[in-house]
């Protein structure tokens, strides 16, 4: 926990909320209680309108990459969330997993926050199979949790 009790929070933005930053988010949880760090992630959809094909809560990529790695997703997974200004505000940093496809959605909603994002380039199933892009949020998360692990030591 924090200086103050409190985990602090990461927050992973992708257009959905359904498969990267889902992933992102359990992922990087399941790493960070492994390793006893006081960061906690969360994750939002910059635009759930868009995700009309989206069928439950979470994509069935996502679950089974997770499932892969040995985490179990806790029950009822919830729905997709839509990002708010408050999400942005108890954010301590804010990663978009895509930043070709999600800066011009913060710059467009969120105008203020496009420049205090971190920006990956993980592209969706148009681009790169639920391998290759959970292989690449994996690899990114691991190195994260590295420096915010190298920070704390």
């Amino acid at each position: 926990m924090g200086a103050n009790g409190v985990n602090r929070t990461i927050l992973f933005l992708c257009t959905g909320n359904y498969y990267r930053s889902r992933f992102a988010e359990e992922y990087f949880n399941f790493e960070a209680e492994r390793l006893g760090l006081d960061w906690r992630a969360d994750s939002r959809a910059l635009a759930i309108e868009r995700g009309i094909g989206n069928l439950g809560p979470i994509s069935s990529d996502a679950e089974q990459g997770l499932a892969a790695r040995g985490i179990t997703l806790a029950t009822p997974v919830r729905m997709p969330q839509a990002l708010c200004e408050a999400d942005l505000n108890t954010a301590e940093r804010i990663i978009a997993l895509k930043e070709t496809e999600h800066r011009p959605l913060l710059l467009e909603r969120f105008p203020d926050w496009s420049n205090r994002v971190e920006y990956w380039e993980v592209h969706d199933m148009d681009q790169w199979n639920a391998t290759q892009a959970l292989e690449e949020i994996e690899r990114r998360i691991r190195l994260l949790v590295l420096g915010l692990t190298e920070r704390t030591t």
